[in-house]
């Protein structure tokens, strides 16, 4: 035991792993719908693993800090900027009237009970479920002009704040946005009739005149048929097979071709088929099925239906395309055969209607040949391609770049005030992801690496907070006593509640968009799964994008707003 302990304190890195693995272990375990979550497990572990006394150095965390709120900036800025333009202006200014809202409430329970910085910073970040003013809090701290030991405790004390807030925060956040939320706007059964309504009405293709147009849910399919009829009683090149089928009011592809045994992939417009040749269709299944009418009869071919579709994700880059809705991009002939199977925005999957909107930095992934698939995303934008490689000069030289502008101080009133090396290295990746929306071909970083560097950067900075803050967080804890526990209640719940009101009276949003809204405002992922698991529905995700980006934002600067308040 005492070789184990040596080791841990002359390595602390290991006990940082130990602690990332256990806390992401226990994070997942759940009791019917009840998790602690990652970052809450990963510190309550780092609390008990730091009982052994682990110095731990200080850049470490601030190393893997600056990459998460990096990757945050970048995840967001699309639309974050894209909303500031005028898109969804509406949302705009619900999520930040939203942030001000948990700010004022969340400041005047602080000033009521006469928190200090630190205690306002983790009342803030676990009461709001952002984890992420644990660490702009404590950068802030280290600007104020206190003393050194007052400045030392208000720290140690932000996560032990954190911890208690927290668990309310997400799991009384989820409850009062798909239970209560509902019950003020009618009803749970209520709700969902009218989000059942606005789907139906999102998805009601009625309107479009285009005979060859077909709603993008409905699946691309490949059939094989024999030409037989007496329409190739002389023989007809592809592109007379294709024109005819435009003549029925149908968009249908001739994809391959057996000619004389001989497989012909891809065939060109001028490739003559003759009777007794097969020939294999694309398209919307219903129109498909038609073709044995007038082609001949359909055949079982394996090795000629045996070939590979693409799936990929195109960055939406084409300006013509921003705003249009998925009935729109269906009309394209570029999208002819071609699946639309997924709609991502900040992260988060749309729903795939046919009045849903995309713009410029969205990710949508579409399925079909490869030919089709690529022509496609040429209309569309840039193909974003699986691949491992991440561009480390645009991750580096943007924190570098932002976290250098955000540890400029400037003095008001004797009172330091910076953006702080976390503040800026987000700013950063918000004005860096938007560019890479507008200019797909540099600065690209894979979600999975997005991915890493957001839920392992943030978790690593958590993981040595609580190995650092563990000799005092059981006195923080008894010095904070239940009664933060109660202020956590309050900040959490009252925002929501005139959150839900407000934007049903005021904003006159539909009841799953605001709902969408309120958990995005809130940077609540966890509240928008509840209230889609509640509604059955994925509708509530169009109101969560545009206001998670601002209030991933604007909560985060927040929280060194109130660090600094309550400093002062």
């Amino acid at each position: 035991m005492e070789w184990l302990l040596e080791t841990f304190r002359n390595n602390p890195s290991i006990p940082i792993f130990l602690t990332i693995g256990l806390g992401f272990w226990i994070g997942k375990l759940k009791y019917k719908t009840f998790s602690l979550g990652t970052v809450t497990s990963v510190l309550l572990v780092g609390v008990l693993v730091g009982q052994m006394n682990i110095p731990v150095p200080g850049p470490m965390k601030s190393v893997f800090f600056l990459l998460f709120l990096f990757a945050i900036g970048y995840s967001v800025g699309p639309q974050f900027f894209r909303a500031l333009r005028g898109t969804g202006i509406k949302q705009v200014i619900f999520a930040v009237v939203m942030c001000v809202l948990c700010f004022g409430v969340t400041m005047g329970v602080a000033l009521c009970f006469g928190y200090n910085a630190g205690e306002a910073a983790g009342l803030f970040a676990g009461s709001q479920t952002i984890s992420a003013v644990i660490g702009v809090g404590d950068d802030t701290i280290r600007t104020l002009s206190a003393s050194a030991a007052d400045k030392q405790n208000w720290m140690d004390i932000v996560p032990v704040c954190y911890a208690v807030t927290y668990i309310f925060g997400t799991i009384g956040s989820a409850y009062i946005l798909s239970y209560i939320g509902p019950a003020m706007l009618g009803g749970i059964k209520k709700v969902k009739a009218q989000t059942v309504e606005l789907e139906k009405s999102m998805n009601d293709s009625s309107v479009t005149s285009d005979p060859a147009y077909i709603n993008a849910l409905r699946p691309v399919v490949f059939r094989a048929y024999k030409a037989e009829s007496d329409f190739f009683d002389q023989p007809r090149t592809v592109e007379e097979v294709e024109q005819n089928i435009v003549k029925l009011g149908r968009r249908i592809y001739v994809d391959r071709i057996r000619q004389n045994g001989t497989v012909v992939d891809d065939p060109a417009s001028d490739v003559k088929i003759s009777k007794g040749d097969e020939l294999v269709l694309s398209g919307r299944r219903e129109y498909v099925i038609q073709d044995e009418s007038w082609i001949g009869p359909e055949v079982a071919d394996a090795e000629l239906l045996s070939f590979s579709v693409e799936k990929i994700p195109v960055m939406v880059a084409n300006k013509k395309l921003d705003g249009v809705t998925v009935d729109d991009l269906r009309r394209m002939p570029e999208m002819s055969g071609v699946v639309i199977a997924r709609i991502t925005a900040a992260g988060q999957s749309m729903p795939v209607l046919s009045k849903t909107k995309i713009y410029r930095g969205d990710l949508i992934t579409i399925a079909g040949l490869q030919r089709e698939v690529d022509n496609a995303a040429k209309a569309i934008g840039y193909a974003d391609r699986p691949s491992k490689s991440t561009d480390l000069v645009f991750v580096g030289l943007g924190i570098f770049i932002g976290a250098l502008i955000g540890a400029i101080t400037i003095h008001l009133g004797g009172i330091p005030i910076s953006l702080s090396t976390s503040g800026g290295a987000l700013i950063a990746g918000l004005i860096l992801g938007w560019l890479r929306s507008k200019h797909p071909t540099f600065g690209g970083i894979p979600d999975s690496s997005v991915w890493l560097m957001n839920n392992l950067g943030l978790n690593m900075f958590i993981a040595v907070i609580g190995i650092t803050a563990a000799p005092s967080f059981i006195g923080g804890l008894k010095e904070v006593g239940w009664l933060l526990f109660v202020a956590g209640v309050i900040c959490t719940t009252v925002p929501l509640i005139i959150g839900v009101w407000m934007g049903a009276k005021i904003f006159k949003f539909h009841p799953a968009i605001n709902l969408g809204c309120c958990a995005g405002s809130r940077v609540t992922t966890a509240s928008l799964g509840a209230i889609q698991d509640s509604l059955n529905s994925t509708v509530p995700a169009l109101g969560y994008t545009i206001t998670y980006a601002i209030g991933n934002t604007l909560l985060i600067l927040m929280g060194v707003a109130i660090t600094l308040v309550c400093a002062s």
